[in-house]
Order: C-alpha cells, then sequence, then structure tokens
C-alpha cells in the first residue's frame, strides 16, 4: 500500500517512479487495454466531430441563413472559440470530480445541443446550439486525460498517441460524414443523426467506463481554474509546446476550412459528398502518425516533431497546386495531416510527464492553443480567399508553417535542457 499525499506543486514520486494512480493499476488490474483505448479513441473522434461538421456544409449555411461568403468562416469560429472557453472552464474538473461522471452528462449534454443546431430555424439559434456544441466537445479532453492515467507509465505514449488518433480521424471524417448526409437528406441530418449517435456511445461507455480511482485535488473551483495559469507560468516546456500547437494548428484549420472553397467552385463544382472524401486522404495520414507517441517514449520526441515540420512546410507546396491537379492536393493533404498529427501526439506525450497529479490542467492549459488556433486559421483562411484567392490561402499557410518550424529550432535547446533536468 503506497500513500503519497498531493500538493499543488510537489511532482509524485513512488516505487519503480509510478503515480499512486499507476500503482492502483497494478493492485487492481485496471490498466488500458487496446479495445478500451479503441473505445475512447471512437468516443473522441464522434465528439470533436461535431464541431468540424459545418466545414463543408458552409456553402449551405451561408445560402440558408443569408450570411456572407467572406463571413461565413465565423461559424466554425463561435465553435472553436466555445471550445477554448471549455477547455478552461470544464476540462480542468477531471482533477476536481469523478472523471467518470463527468464524461457522461458531458456527452448527454452534447446530444441535447446536437439537436437544437439540427433544428433551428433562425440564425441566433443555430449560433446558440453550436456554440454549445463547441463547449461540451472539450469531453474529448477529458477522455485524452482519463486515458493517460489509466495507462502503465511504459505505454502512456503509445496510448495516447492510439486515442488522439481517434480525435484528428474524426475531425477528417467529420468532413465525408457531413457531406454525405447532407447529399442524401439535407445539412440539418448531419446533426441529427449525430446526437442518436452520441447517445448510443454514451449508453456504452456508461456501462464499460471504469472507476475513477485517482487521487483528488482538494481545491474549490475556483482555486482549480486559477491553477491552470499557474502550471502554464510554471511549466516551461507547456509553453514552447503549446505555442508549437497553434502554428500547427493555424496552418490545419487554414486547409480544411477554406478548401471547400475552389472544389465548389468551377472547374471542379465538386458536391458535397466529393469534398467530404477528401477527409479519407487525412484519415491515412493521421494513421501513419499515431506512433509517434511511442516513438516520443523512446526519447524520440524532438527528431519527430522536425521531421514532421519539414514536412508541413513541404505539403503547402503540393497543396497550392488545387486548381490543378486533384491527386497533388491528395497527397499534400496527406502529407500535412501526418505532420500535425505526429507534433501533436508528440507535444502531448511530452507535457503528460511533467505533472501527473495535474493531467487535466495541463491537457486544458495545452489545448487553448490548439483552439486560438484552430480559430485563427478558420477566420482568417475565408477572408484571404475571399479577397486573394487559393495561392493566397497556401502562402498564408506556408508562412505559418515555416514560423513554426523556425520556432522549434529556436526553442530546441531549451526543451532539451528542460527535460534533462
Amino acid at each position: 500500500m503506497v500513500k503519497v499525499k498531493v500538493k499543488e506543486k510537489t511532482t509524485i514520486k513512488v516505487k519503480d517512479h509510478d503515480t499512486k494512480t499507476d500503482q492502483l493499476q497494478k493492485v487492481s488490474g485496471s490498466t488500458m487495454t487496446r479495445y478500451m483505448a479503441l473505445l475512447f479513441a471512437t468516443a473522441c473522434g464522434m465528439a470533436v466531430a461535431n464541431i468540424y461538421y459545418a466545414q463543408p456544409l458552409l456553402n449551405s449555411l451561408a445560402t440558408e441563413f443569408g450570411i456572407a461568403h467572406s463571413s461565413i468562416g465565423i461559424v466554425i469560429t463561435i465553435t472553436q472559440l466555445c471550445y477554448a472557453l471549455g477547455l478552461i472552464l470544464l476540462v480542468p474538473l477531471g482533477d476536481l470530480l469523478n472523471r467518470r461522471r463527468l464524461i457522461i452528462g458531458q456527452l448527454l449534454l452534447s446530444v441535447l445541443s446536437l439537436i437544437v443546431v439540427g433544428i433551428a430555424p433562425i440564425i441566433t439559434v443555430l449560433f446558440t446550439g453550436l456554440a454549445a456544441v463547441g463547449l461540451l466537445a472539450v469531453v474529448t479532453q477529458v477522455l485524452v486525460a482519463f486515458a493517460s492515467t489509466l495507462a502503465a507509465p511504459a505505454e502512456r505514449g503509445r496510448i495516447v498517441g492510439l486515442v488522439q488518433s481517434g480525435v484528428v480521424i474524426g475531425i477528417l471524417l467529420a468532413r465525408t460524414f457531413a457531406g454525405v448526409l447532407t447529399d442524401l437528406a439535407g445539412w440539418r441530418s448531419v446533426y441529427l443523426v449525430s446526437a442518436a449517435m452520441m447517445l448510443i456511445m454514451t449508453g456504452v461507455l456508461f456501462r464499460v467506463l471504469p472507476r475513477d480511482e485517482s487521487e483528488r485535488e482538494s481545491l474549490s473551483y475556483p482555486h482549480l481554474l486559477r491553477s491552470v495559469l499557474t502550471l502554464f507560468m510554471q511549466e516551461r516546456i507547456l509553453r514552447v509546446r503549446g505555442v508549437l500547437a497553434m502554428l500547427i494548428f493555424t496552418a490545419f484549420s487554414t486547409l480544411w476550412t477554406s478548401l471547400v472553397l475552389p472544389l465548389s467552385a468551377p472547374p471542379y463544382s465538386l458536391s458535397h459528398s466529393a469534398i467530404g472524401a477528401f477527409g479519407l486522404a487525412g484519415v491515412a495520414g493521421a494513421l501513419a502518425a499515431a506512433r509517434a507517441g511511442g516513438l516520443a517514449d523512446r526519447g524520440l520526441g524532438q527528431r519527430t516533431t522536425c521531421i514532421a515540420l519539414v514536412l508541413l512546410l513541404a505539403s503547402w507546396f503540393l497543396i497550392s497546386f488545387t486548381e490543378h491537379s486533384l491527386i497533388a492536393l491528395v497527397i499534400g493533404v496527406i502529407f500535412l495531416d501526418l505532420a500535425v498529427q505526429a507534433v501533436h501526439v508528440t507535444n502531448q506525450s511530452m507535457i503528460f510527464t511533467v505533472r501527473p497529479e495535474a493531467r487535466s490542467r495541463l491537457t486544458a492549459a495545452y489545448m487553448i492553443f490548439y483552439s486560438i488556433g484552430s480559430a485563427m486559421g478558420s477566420v482568417v483562411s475565408t477572408n484571404i480567399y475571399a479577397n486573394y484567392g487559393w495561392i493566397g490561402v497556401c502562402l498564408f499557410g506556408t508562412s505559418v508553417s515555416a514560423l513554426a518550424l523556425l520556432y522549434w529550432g529556436i526553442t530546441y535547446r531549451l526543451t532539451e535542457q528542460i527535460r534533462e533536468k
């Protein structure tokens, strides 16, 4: 029986360098199995997809609700900003409350929010529903933090990589799912069908989620929220990797928000289903990068980051030929999503080793940067496309990717010094 007293600024150390949660896993046999990891990944993908369904539907939403094409990116921005708000207000609760109950509660509220969007009669109701969808989609990060707690220390990076791959695949398949359903039954069916699927997943998780036996922080809710800022100020690796996340997801969102515009215009004039199918190419890249967490476990996180960022920069050269070659676009999409996923998983694997007792708050602090980057890419890319066309979008994506590579190079020595301490 290992007794560990947790303090806000103290890293937990016990026999074999495990946390108290890790010791409880060994005693109870409740380590994360591959089946459970796949279930977590599926739930994460379904939940996060809810805030990306609108991307291939921008033309339909603009037409029905009378939104100008130069401003339609606000639909995505609303969900992303509310997602950021959820990261601040909801995700840290995983260090304070029972994660199992927190996950089930958020999923049920997500179902109600999706129904509101699906039946929205006016733009005000639509935006309100989308805001709630974005706020509650942060259940994905509660699941990721829970998975890292259940995983054995030696395989934590691999488990995080597997669960996180579900998030990225959910983001990408959201476009395919939304495109096909829109062509078959209209855009409203996308949100109503998703509500039904989420309700089924909630029932499954209610039956199979393990009890949350991790140590609880004895903090008030306001103190808990303040401690997120404290972690950001104290942990330099969190700041470094957070800014890197903001840059790569600005590039990611720049592509996926604006891609529907050139593909739906002449000479292609593709259907919603055809446009959504490009998400399948991104899935190939995301699956290829799922092992990035395992590489981080072996101490290869920095090398993986460097290679991925170079690939991210190169992908924009191929993507710039979109209006002339769909093959070049598909290859570029695979490269871009592989690169973003590899860096993202590596970031989280490195951050989760810093403060085991605060994984939910570390996740919240890190993912705020992700959400800011996604929101910036969404609103800027559609505006650039309206004024400068697809080449302007690609130049912006290239610039952001180059800045990410430069930033990694500048902070490389700092990060290595932190890891050696």
